[in-house]
């Protein structure tokens, strides 16, 4: 199998995992430590397809810590919901994480904005003087 039909078959495996993942989690874990909203950002599938890395983000940010534990403690039954939708030979193990890239990327967009902000109102006073 050439190098391109693998890491076309590792991102299709990654792009229906996300999916049924997010199903999966949108339905609940009854787990009383997993509480907001989980979103599934992205996901890291080894080539093997033997592990993936779930990237998720938790709203609101106080829960994060706590939810992220119970989902680590639940990603037996997690994988197995999931492989129960999906057609695969073996289902990777999965290993959930926070997505610190996108809170960076939120974090840089806000430093924007107020940076952006306070030329706009330091041109004002400048105008009105």
């Amino acid at each position: 199998l050439s190098i391109s039909v693998m890491t076309q078959r590792v991102d299709q495996v990654a792009a229906t995992l996300k999916r049924t993942l997010q199903d999966v989690l949108a339905r609940g874990l009854a787990d009383p430590r997993v509480r907001g909203l989980i979103t599934v950002t992205r996901i890291d599938v080894t080539s093997d397809l033997a592990d993936a890395i779930v990237f998720c983000t938790v709203t609101p940010d106080e829960f994060e810590e706590l939810t992220m534990h119970g989902v680590s403690s639940a990603s037996g039954w997690i994988r197995r919901e999931a492989a129960s939708r999906m057609r695969l030979r073996r289902m990777p193990r999965l290993q959930f994480k926070i997505d610190k890239q996108l809170r960076r990327q939120q974090e840089t967009l806000a430093a924007i904005n107020e940076a952006s902000r306070l030329d706009e109102e330091r041109a004002r006073e400048k105008s009105e003087e």
